[in-house]
């Protein structure tokens, strides 16, 4: 329950139906300041909040060969906040939810299929599959997350982040959420990956299918990703391949002070058939004495 204020909740024209192009148009329109995103020009951006909540709109889409970022959706958000006043959120005599802030939270688990457990929170304009689970962790504004994926304890996943099918965000796990610039690449994991404990992935990094990441993986857009499963070593940013096995690592590098190690994501070896079942990925891990 919303106490006070905070704007108008999702729009939903009363005949008639709006387009995706025709919400494309008005909010880029805003976006470029042509009318007032607090006035009925704003209904636009209500309805495309309410559209990624019901997880019919997504910030990012697979494509051929990669991902395509909706710019004028990230610009529906950033609209949306401008949209809204600060005020108390929740029912203070009756609710164990109570906060201050723009945004209200989800609510819709049992319709979902969803199970949250306390203090588990996702914020409205997220997406929340069936049979996902959200232990005590956060799921922000923009971000989808398909069905059976496990958000483990702790676990957050940034605004925007895409998340496939059959997730497990192990405890701790940080996905790192991207706004501003509106084209800016959100991170991307996709099915059946597997994010060890305190894990971080940030700056719109991409973990293709049934990767796995053991515990502590740091993975920036500037992060050398080494490849060592060969006879020798192969570096890239920005992507873990499909069905790799990662562990942190360190490369030597030279500062005027002296050489230091500094972090990098080793790939060490590869998911075989005998390691698809999540109860198998301990056992895929310690395979390559791998924590997870």
């Amino acid at each position: 329950m919303i106490m006070r204020g905070g704007g108008a909740l999702p729009w939903r024209r009363s005949t008639g139906t709006v387009t995706k192009d025709e919400l494309q148009t008005r909010i880029s329109a805003l976006a470029q300041g042509e009318g007032d995103v607090r006035g009925r020009e704003g209904r636009a951006v209500d309805r495309v909040i309410a559209m990624l909540d019901a997880g019919r709109l997504r910030v990012a889409e697979p494509g051929d060969d990669n991902w395509v970022t909706n710019v004028w959706v990230k610009q529906a958000i950033l609209l949306y906040f401008a949209r809204r006043s600060v005020d108390w959120m929740g029912d203070r005599d009756r609710d164990a939810l109570v906060y201050y802030d723009k945004l209200p939270v989800k609510r819709n688990y049992k319709r979902l299929g969803v199970r949250c457990v306390p203090p588990g929170v996702a914020r409205y304009g997220s997406f929340l599959g069936r049979n996902v689970i959200l232990m005590p962790g956060f799921v922000n504004i923009g971000a989808y997350v398909d069905e059976g994926t496990m958000i483990d304890t702790w676990a957050t996943v940034g605004s925007c982040a895409q998340i496939g099918k059959g997730v497990h965000l192990s405890g701790g796990v940080g996905i790192g959420g991207v706004l501003e610039p509106p084209q800016a690449t959100p991170v991307i994991v996709e099915d059946g990956a597997f994010i060890g404990s305190r894990c971080i992935v940030v700056e719109g990094v991409r973990v293709e299918r049934e990767a796995v990441l053991g515990a502590g993986v740091v993975v920036t857009a500037s992060t050398p990703i080494v490849d060592v499963r060969g006879a020798a070593p192969v570096r890239s940013k920005g992507r873990i391949p499909a069905r790799a096995v990662v562990i942190p690592g360190t490369l030597p590098k030279q500062f005027p002070a002296g050489e230091y190690a500094t972090p990098c994501a080793l790939i060490i070896g590869t998911r075989n058939e005998s390691t698809d079942l999540k109860t198998s990925l301990n056992s895929a891990l310690r395979a390559y004495d791998v924590a997870v």
